[in-house]
């Protein structure tokens, strides 16, 4: 493992060795007189980690350092070291982005413990950008798969709309990917970088919901024992993301409308008026324009989040997206599962075509995932598919394929039987179909 590298910038040539010799054994150590010395030394040596410097030095103080090597060096931890006189001018050098600073005479366990904890501290920042730029990447544009012109359009306006705080309304069917939908608005704005709050709204009773989303004092109602933050609250500089925004009770709908109005808010209990930045994406999979109608939902709620309306079609309507939705998910189940396949069949791929997919494109992925984890091929063939596909499937399509789908069916049970070692609910789950239908199926297959 290689060692972690550290400048040692001290005027004294005494203090300087005594640093060097002390650290030696731990970390690749460098020297400099002065700040103009280690400004030439950084130069020369790209890869230090640290900067272990004097503030009080001729030529180039520790301050006047710190703001050069900012400049092209955000990455490099600095640490300073000063006499008491000088504690003032340190503090003003952690305002700066200075890690920490010691006072002479340097404690030499304080100062390895300072040391150790400036490069776990930087490491954890750097596993954190890795991990941010890894969240990003799995929410970007491209994967909203589609070559459709309705994926075309959606992906225009979330291009547009992704760069601005405009409150957005997505609708369209169970399964559609309105979700996916709300994570690429947010992973590409402003606030990518803040808090992604969820709240499914249809999963949460009345009373429940308001304290979720708004938050409670303590004693407002009998069980709160102590206070709690909302979602609006942690989603504070970030996005909130509500999810069935139709099944908000009219209580919640007027507490929601104040804060799109004023974005206000109290706590359940409260009196104390708190001012949040949220940005808020909605989903439904009704059509808020009938509820309107109906007088179960608020007119002016539904046009304060519909600033921008996102409708993200049914697969059915996006016949042409299924071959690369299906070539997109082969290849990423694929990795995750640690499997080498290659493609999927024609015939495989006619029975997926034939099916009616009610569960839109979640249902697909679902079946893609289960295909993959079932077969024991290089490829996708027909007796990788879950079986519930083969039902939907008229014997004129049977002879198309050239396939006998009743045996196709009983392999494929039996192989989701025998690859979960006789898990019976684990097995319905991969084939996609219920406990007691595969009960049902293995009787009629005379398998005990």
């Amino acid at each position: 493992m290689t060692k972690p590298s550290i400048l040692i910038v001290d005027d004294e040539k005494i203090a300087r060795v005594g640093l060097t010799r002390s650290l030696a054994d731990d970390y690749v150590t460098y020297q400099a007189a002065s700040g103009k010395e280690a400004i030439e030394v950084l130069k020369q040596h790209k890869d230090i980690d640290i900067i272990l410097s004097d503030i009080k030095m001729p030529e180039m103080e520790g301050l006047e350092l710190l703001d050069k090597i900012r400049v092209d060096n955000e990455d490099i931890i600095m640490i300073f070291m000063t006499a008491y006189s000088s504690i003032e001018t340190a503090v003003e050098a952690m305002r700066k982005g200075a890690y920490d600073y010691l006072t002479k005479p340097i404690d030499l366990n304080k100062l390895e413990i300072t040391i150790k904890n400036a490069i776990e501290n930087k490491k954890l920042k750097m596993e954190n950008i890795q991990l941010k730029q890894k969240i990003r990447e799995n929410w970007d544009t491209k994967n909203l798969v589609g070559k459709s012109e309705k994926i075309a359009a959606i992906l225009g306006v979330v291009k547009r709309v992704s760069n601005t705080r405009a409150t957005i309304l997505i609708q369209g069917e169970t399964g559609t990917g309105k979700e996916l939908v709300a994570n690429i608005i947010h992973y590409n704005s402003p606030v990518a970088d803040g808090p992604f709050i969820k709240v499914n709204c249809s999963a949460l009773a009345e009373g429940v919901l308001e304290s979720e989303l708004f938050g409670h004092e303590r004693g407002a109602f009998t069980g709160a024992f102590y206070m709690k933050k909302g979602r609006f609250e942690l989603a504070d500089r970030g996005t909130l993301f509500l999810d069935e925004i139709s099944d908000i009770p009219p209580s919640t709908q007027i507490k929601l409308l104040r804060f799109l109005q004023e974005g206000e808010l109290e706590r359940v209990g409260g009196t104390t008026t708190l001012k949040v930045n949220v940005r808020i994406v909605s989903a439904t999979n009704k059509r808020l324009e009938d509820l309107v109608r109906e007088g179960k939902f608020r007119d002016d709620l539904f046009y304060r989040l519909k600033v921008v309306t996102i409708e993200v079609p049914p697969l059915r309507e996006r016949k042409e997206d299924i071959q690369l939705i299906v070539d997109y998910y082969l290849k990423r189940f694929s990795e995750i599962h640690n499997k080498k396949i290659k493609n999927i069949s024609p015939k495989a791929m006619q029975i997926i075509n034939s099916y009616a997919w009610p569960g839109n494109i979640r249902e697909l992925i679902n079946c893609i995932e289960s295909a993959v984890v079932m077969t024991q091929r290089d490829h996708l063939d027909i007796e990788s598919l879950p079986p519930f596909l083969l039902y939907g499937i008229d014997k004129k399509k049977s002879d198309e394929t050239g396939e006998n789908l009743f045996e196709i069916e009983k392999k494929a049970i039996l192989d989701a039987v025998k690859n979960t070692k006789g898990n019976k609910a684990e097995a319905a789950r991969l084939l996609g179909i219920g406990l007691r239908t595969l009960y049902r199926k293995l009787d009629q297959y005379g398998v005990n």
